[in-house]
């Protein structure tokens, strides 16, 4: 039986630790900047407009991110907000960047759901729910961009049951008609909230009017149309929605549901402020040991994120953990399970995107970034000394495109290999060696093309190396499980190419799935694997 310390207890119970999730465009980022601000860590939100901004989101804070106008890694922001201490995460919403997001995914407590109101469910959001469902995260929905012309809110709680399978319940409905919104209206505490139009273009916070939906004043405000529709609303909901109830949440079968405009500041601050109220404190995790309880005593956590060069002044490489068990203490030995050594963790940080603070104590649910000399890989766990903890592997993708990739200048190999491996160890690409080659090239394989302009731009930028890059014409992966006898003597091979993964693992590299079935049926002998049979496939 775990022992439990009611200190950390009170200090769980403030936690927060949420990922932010949509299909690319959704205005997740720009959300997450909102949030920021209305949280009082940042004084002026940036935008995440490439070219023109002057300022940037803080959350991306990679060069390529502020050029191309777009999340290309997961962020990690905490700040204090009201009594919680709220860990954001910051996800890429582009497919080719899913592996981020769905490994940070396994830090998180729950998920915040962006839909465009224009666009409804999106393909990648469709993907990011089924994920969070399957790992059991409780997803809150904010339907963004209020400030432009969408879809009835009706069409898109009718759209989120039918394709996502789960019952929408509006904590908030907007006020207006055809997509010419004023406010929302709180159906907790019956109040109108009415938004003052800003001229600074969402940078800073917004002023509302705030009042009871009786109030006479919000009749002769919104005008006698607007004002009868909304009670319409109101009454249709209540006698027709769904019913509100935490343990539906909690099991994924009811996601509360928030409106508003993260661009303009329209109703940012009444979703924080309810979204605080229900979200879940710091979890249980699974372990090899069982369920490890946030309060047992013990100091227990697991490496979901690698970040190479965040301080491009010191090269640094930083592990970044997620507490789960335990007080954690700067300077603390513990033991690192995969490697079975002692390990001090000296140096923590916690972040604002690229700003770091030097802590000296954290609790579960939150964020650590620890310097890593090369001893931490993702999904590895530390935990006190004594202790033996190992938790859920991580997802592992099969790749789906592949390049050749070597150094334009030979006498830049060190900084090459260097660069690669660590790109690799973040898990940006998986790389493979042919196993009659020395380290003078790679085979690259990502899940979708801008994964090779990022390698490329990042190892040239980063690492001070050009190269050279031909594209491959498979588009499979399986790992062999046979002994190599039996892989010397498989048939039919002459097209594809066997490679060796990172842990020196066979890998068959294939065309199609044609070309593959036909591989198949004539090598019984060998078993072929989507992912290596100790990973877990997504």
């Amino acid at each position: 039986m775990q022992k439990q310390d009611s200190n950390i207890g009170l200090e769980i119970a403030r936690r927060r630790t949420f990922a932010i999730i949509s299909h690319p465009d959704a205005g997740k980022t720009t959300l997450t900047e909102k949030l920021l601000l209305y949280g009082g860590a940042i004084h002026l939100a940036g935008s995440v407009k490439a070219r023109k901004a002057q300022k940037h989101a803080v959350s991306d804070w990679m060069e390529i991110e502020k050029q191309r106008g777009i999340s290309v890694t997961s962020s990690v922001l905490q700040f204090d907000f009201e009594g919680y201490r709220i860990n954001i995460l910051d996800t890429p919403g582009h497919q080719d960047f899913s592996e981020d997001t769905y490994r940070t995914l396994m830090a998180a407590d729950s998920a915040v759901m962006l839909i465009d109101v224009a666009k409804g469910v999106e393909e990648q959001t469709k993907k990011l729910f089924w994920v969070c469902k399957r790992r059991g995260i409780p997803v809150f929905t904010f339907v963004n961009k209020l400030d432009r012309f969408g879809k009835n809110p009706f069409e898109l709680m009718e759209e989120i049951e039918q394709v996502l399978g789960i019952r929408a319940y509006p904590m908030n409905w907007p006020v207006g008609i055809d997509g010419d919104y004023k406010g929302v209206y709180n159906r907790q505490l019956s109040q109108i909230e009415l938004f003052e139009r800003g001229t600074e273009h969402g940078q800073v916070a917004i002023a509302s009017n705030v009042g009871s939906v009786n109030d006479e004043q919000f009749c002769d405000l919104l005008g006698n149309e607007v004002y009868r529709s909304l009670c319409d609303d109101i009454e249709l909901l209540d006698l027709a929605g769904e019913q509100f109830d935490m343990d539906k949440v909690a099991r994924g079968e009811l996601t509360p549901m928030f409106f508003g405009s993260a661009m303009t500041n329209f109703g940012v601050r009444p979703f924080l402020e309810e979204f605080l109220k229900l979200a879940p404190e710091p979890v249980a995790r699974i372990s090899s040991q069982g369920t490890i309880l946030p309060n047992s005593e013990f100091f227990s956590a697991f490496v979901f994120k690698i970040q190479a060069n965040m301080n491009p002044a010191h090269r640094d490489r930083l592990a970044f953990i997620r507490i789960c068990s335990g007080k954690f203490s700067r300077g603390m030995n513990v033991y690192h399970v995969q490697s079975g050594k002692p390990v001090k963790l000296s140096q923590p940080q916690q972040f604002l995107a690229q700003e770091r603070t030097i802590i000296d104590e954290a609790y579960p649910g939150d964020i650590v970034g620890l310097f890593d000399p090369g001893v931490f890989g993702i999904g590895d766990s530390v935990c006190e000394i004594g202790q033996s903890v190992r938790f859920q592997d991580f997802p592992v993708f099969p790749p789906e495109q592949f390049a050749r990739i070597q150094a334009k200048d030979t006498m830049k190999r060190k900084q090459f290999v260097k660069g690669i491996t660590q790109l690799a160890q973040e898990g940006a690409v998986q790389i493979f060696q042919q196993f009659d080659n020395a380290i003078e090239s790679f085979i690259v394989g990502t899940i979708g093309n801008l994964q090779f302009e990022v390698l490329e731009y990042r190892l040239k930028n980063e690492y001070g190396v050009d190269i050279l890059m031909h594209r491959l014409s498979f588009g499979l992966a399986r790992w062999l499980e046979a002994d190599e006898e039996q892989i010397n003597a498989a048939r039919g091979l002459d097209n594809c190419m066997i490679v060796k993964d990172n842990r020196d693992r066979p890998v068959l590299l294939i065309s199609n799935e044609w070309a593959l079935n036909w591989i198949v049926e004539r090598n019984p002998q060998i078993k072929f694997c989507v992912v290596p049979s100790d990973a877990q496939q997504v």
